[in-house]
């Protein structure tokens, strides 16, 4: 795709420009060493480094224009110039009108929360393609713009907005009609502005609980952000042109009614906004009830608010999936029109993801689990019914992210000592801080674990689940929280490769279990 620079940045507020706008731009890009020949760079400021420094380095790789803030030392001729407040902010109009504006050719449904993003996008996703619909999704864990299901190497829940437009362009010229984003609150942030010029027509809330404090500041503003989402859906019309064709998307938000936000989240769209529940039968549109969880899934029935009852199986470990399940189905019924009495039979059909409660099968006479919990509600979510649940001991290992927020470190170590026998703390993304000083925060919630008998510091993550394995009997429980899918660990002297699942089935392995089944 080539466009004229004075084409994409029309929609900008411009402070200055510098050289000849008409130059044509074939691709965009925020690190200096993706730009090539004919690019358009962004020159960001960072936590840790700033884009104006790499501007000459863009340049030498054949960069012909620049964005940014500041006042340069250095104008090359032949190169423009464009100057704006927010370098990152401008990132987005750009890339939307770099790419044809995309998601006027798709139906969009975003998804915001702090627990359940991830799964609920997968299980929508998976729903739409199950119903034969023509779909893609970008999350956490993986993306399909059509060419089929590809791991997400980026540690950003939402990709900068460059790598938004870009897939949401590769998924309408692959034919697809729907396209399923998982929408962080930095995504919606107006400080990141990464999805400010995706067309919404669903927005989907699973819930609002204490995370990312350290870029937010408060709670207020993280559920505010958050809300940016529901807000989004009145910013367009929601008439689009979907493979070839002129119509008008269903526009309307999702939230969990269990939920203290949900009313939140309602007062901020005029679209109508529909409920599901797995705690308060009669109370919303959808909900969960006689559910039978066991440890490969659960059995419930659906009932809607006229009375229909419908029985369901999701092969899903987790109380806690049937939720996210309730919130795929509301969403692909209402927008799609599909009654819930066809969607609940597809339900058996939906796989787990990657690093979601995924289960490890080696053939040891103990359980291994791999999961992403990483904030002190997911940790009560999943550890209170593994252990009423538990016939053994559940043995824990898992971290905290470096560089966030703080204050949920010593509450994750409250609550794994509250449900746990023993407490290894490893590594998860120390980044810039010391390790064990980190582990050592966590710690300060363990009050009640004796150290180097049920708690146990090893920063060393490969060597924490070693230890955890050979403390596990038959009937216990070894749950690996906080990487999930992650690819890296990340340390303030670069990254190190991961991939927990393998690593865990590699250490069984050392003790004689070799089955290899997940």
């Amino acid at each position: 795709m080539i466009c004229a620079l004075s084409k994409i940045i029309a929609p900008l507020e411009i402070l200055e420009t510098r050289g000849d706008a008409s130059v044509p731009i074939h691709g965009l890009a925020y690190d200096s060493r993706e730009a090539t020949a004919g690019y358009l760079f962004f020159a960001l400021p960072g936590l840790h480094v700033d884009g104006h420094e790499y501007i000459e380095a863009a340049l030498d790789r054949g960069a012909v224009a620049i964005i940014h803030e500041r006042e340069l030392s250095a104008y090359h001729p032949g190169v423009c110039y464009v100057r704006v407040v927010d370098s990152r902010f401008a990132m987005s109009p750009v890339s939307d009108a770099f790419r044809g504006s995309p998601s006027r050719s798709l139906a969009v449904i975003g998804i915001t929360g702090t627990e359940g993003k991830s799964t609920t996008v997968w299980l929508v996703y998976r729903l739409l393609d199950l119903a034969g619909k023509k779909a893609g999704f970008i999350s956490t864990v993986a993306y399909n713009t059509g060419n089929g299901v590809l791991p997400n190497p980026a540690h950003q829940t939402t990709p900068e907005a460059t790598s938004i437009h870009e897939k949401l362009a590769a998924m309408v010229g692959n034919g697809l009609e729907y396209a399923v984003v998982e929408s962080s609150s930095h995504g919606l942030s107006p400080r990141y502005n990464r999805l400010g010029n995706v067309l919404f027509d669903v927005g989907v809330m699973t819930n609002v609980r204490h995370e990312h404090l350290e870029f937010h500041g408060t709670w207020e503003r993280y559920r505010d952000d958050k809300a940016n989402l529901f807000r989004l859906l009145d910013a367009n019309d929601h008439t689009k042109t979907i493979a070839g064709l002129h119509v008008c998307v269903p526009a309307f938000g999702v939230t969990c009614v269990d939920d203290g936000s949900t009313d939140y989240f309602r007062a901020a769209t005029a679209m109508p906004v529909y409920t599901y529940s797995m705690k308060s039968p009669g109370a919303a549109d959808l909900w969960a009830q006689d559910i039978r969880a066991d440890d490969l899934g659960a059995t419930f029935s659906i009932a809607e608010a006229d009375s229909a009852r419908h029985e369901a199986r999701i092969n899903l470990p987790g109380d806690f999936n049937v939720e996210n399940v309730l919130a795929a189905i509301l969403t692909v019924s209402r927008l799609c029109g599909i009654p819930v009495a066809n969607l609940a039979p597809l339900l058996p059909r939906l796989e787990p993801v990657l690093g979601r409660m995924t289960r490890i099968d080696s053939g040891q006479p103990f359980q291994v689990l791999v999961d992403y919990a990483h904030t002190p509600s997911s940790f009560e979510t999943i550890l209170a019914p593994l252990a009423e649940r538990s016939k053994g001991k559940l043995i824990c290992v898992f971290g905290s992210g470096g560089e966030r927020d703080v204050q949920k470190r010593p509450e994750q170590g409250r609550i794994a000592a509250k449900y746990c026998q023993v407490v290894i703390l490893a590594d998860e993304d120390p980044r810039g801080e010391d390790p064990m000083a980190l582990l050592e925060d966590i710690a300060a919630g363990c009050t009640d674990l004796p150290r180097e008998n049920r708690l146990f510091l090893i920063p060393d993550r490969a060597k924490a689940i070693r230890t955890a394995l050979s403390l596990a009997s038959p009937g216990d429980a070894v749950l690996l929280l906080g990487k999930g899918h992650e690819g890296t660990i990340d340390y303030q002297s670069g990254s190190i490769p991961w991939n927990e699942i393998e690593e865990a089935k590699r250490a069984l392995s050392e003790i004689g279990y070799c089955g290899g089944k997940f």
